[in-house]
């Protein structure tokens, strides 16, 4: 799994590519805007727990990068479960798991530690977090409350307003159910990471393999 910068920055590849090696078809009349939405809807249980893992992350039975009959936010969403995959292949592939002292990396610091890594390679933030405060009600076939819809995408256009960093971060988590207890334990995963160059090497290239 990623986190909310690093889905940004893996479907500005794939759209950049117009989809690469991996694409089937299926999306020729791609809104971005409405896939980008989708790239980082699926972890919005996190602050809705009437929200299910299984209502968010099983919903294609296959995971793959054809979009044939779903909408531009229902591919976005397909997306995200893809490079959530991909993203696990990748890093078991360069040992990321094996590397010394890896224990001590708890996984959303990893996730969150390729955001800081990513931020800037993406060049309109300004413009995304203004469409993210403004989303479009999109349908997602399990009732979602309004509110909840609004509110995940506040707190991540917040966070991609600024470049990546402890601050950033901590204000981001706090306001995720579940996650403020953990902040301390993530945010010392984050400092760990941060000085093992081998990990930070690993993180820097998922993007390139992604698709």
């Amino acid at each position: 799994m990623a986190s909310q910068v690093a889905h940004i920055i893996y479907a500005q590849t794939f759209l950049e590519k117009e989809g690469g090696e991996n694409f089937t078809g299926g999306f020729e009349d791609i809104n971005r805007e409405e896939f980008l939405l989708g790239c980082v809807f699926p972890d919005i249980r996190r602050i809705d727990d009437d929200i299910r893992r299984r209502d968010t992350h099983i919903k294609f039975a296959r995971l793959d990068l054809n979009f044939s009959g779903l909408t531009s936010f229902e591919a976005g969403w397909k997306f995200h479960l893809f490079c959530d995959m991909r993203r696990e292949e990748i890093l078991n592939k360069h040992g990321f798991y094996s590397i010394n002292g890896s224990d001590e990396f708890n996984g959303l610091s990893a996730k969150l530690l390729e955001d800081e890594l990513l931020y800037g390679e993406y060049d309109n933030w300004e413009k995304l977090a203004h469409y993210f405060n403004n989303p479009p009600l999109i349908e997602t076939g399990f009732g979602v409350k309004e509110e909840s819809f609004n509110f995940w995408y506040a707190i991540i256009a917040k966070y991609f307003q600024e470049k990546v960093s402890d601050k950033t971060i901590r204000s981001f988590l706090v306001k995720q159910n579940g996650l403020a207890k953990r902040l301390d334990e993530i945010m010392r995963g984050i400092g760990s990471l941060r000085k093992n160059t081998k990990a930070v090497k690993i993180l820097e290239n998922v993007r390139n393999e992604i698709v």
